[in-house]
């Protein structure tokens, strides 16, 4: 998944908190998400997505907060990174198991 950088984290942060300041305004949280993603440019769904990571970072939803998102990353990473290590480590073992073989002749 792609993450724009169109807009700031103040951006960001300024709108799902007006959606949750002003969501007793609207029929619904959805009605909110649309006024305000009009008002702040962006679409309905991107404001949207902003809204349940917060509430899921709130503890109000179920699921991955930012902070568990961002350690898996970086374990995903670092589990590439080692298992790339390891593949040069096997091959160059084998290269020099070869040659000692091949020296022993």
């Amino acid at each position: 998944m792609k993450q724009s950088n169109r807009y700031s984290p103040e951006v960001r942060d300024r709108a799902v908190r007006m959606v949750f300041e002003h969501q007793a305004d609207y029929a619904s949280q959805w009605a909110a998400i649309s006024s305000i993603a009009g008002k702040i440019g962006c679409t309905a769904e991107t404001l949207r997505h902003w809204v349940r990571q917060a509430e899921r970072d709130r503890g109000l939803r179920d699921g991955q907060t930012t902070d568990e998102r961002e350690r898996i990353k970086v374990l995903e990473r670092e589990n590439r990174e080692l298992k790339r290590a390891n593949e040069i480590l096997r091959k160059a073992s084998a290269y020099f198991a070869q040659a000692e073989l091949d020296r022993r002749r």
